[in-house]
């Protein structure tokens, strides 16, 4: 059912609680000057380790690879996530129904709540919720839009509209 996650290799985070960077895992972010550093590559210590005790990463390809991977994931979550929503316009009754604020702002509050416990900084949580939700109303509102009932237009048996 899910098996394109197979590939996802289980990893550990590796941060020294004493880390200043911890703070920019929480909302609001901290107001910090811009650093003038000019650094040499890499610079600190690895932050993930796989669970075969290997750390991650040797170069940014390397990086960018993996990233490439879990992007590929992303996606079919994504379509995955859309088809659910697809589903849950057909239980709305009216173009008005389809845009839930209260709703949507439980979702974000949640993601944003729960991004922690996942070591996800809570503003890319709200942001990509944020998005998320916003495109996933618009999505369901050319839904609702687009629907042509069959019982008011012989023939077209519950399709779409085609626009043009």
């Amino acid at each position: 059912m899910i098996g394109f996650l197979v590939a996802f290799q289980i990893i550990v985070l590796v941060v020294a609680s004493s880390d200043p960077s911890q703070k920019c895992y929480f909302a609001p972010l901290p107001s910090i000057p811009p650093s003038k550093d000019h650094r040499n590559i890499p610079w600190g210590k690895p932050t993930i380790q796989y669970t075969n005790g290997t750390t991650c990463c040797s170069s940014l390809d390397e990086i960018r690879d993996h990233l490439d991977i879990i992007d590929a994931q992303l996606l079919q979550l994504l379509s995955t996530r859309a088809s659910y929503v697809r589903e849950a316009t057909r239980f709305k009754t009216t173009l008005a129904d389809v845009n839930d604020p209260f709703r949507n702002k439980e979702v974000i509050q949640g993601a944003v709540h729960d991004a922690p416990s996942v070591h996800l900084p809570q503003i890319v949580a709200q942001k990509v919720y944020e998005g998320l939700i916003n495109s996933s109303v618009l999505f369901e509102e050319c839904i609702f839009n687009t629907y042509v009932d069959p019982k008011e237009h012989h023939g077209t048996a519950g399709t779409c509209h085609q626009s043009s």
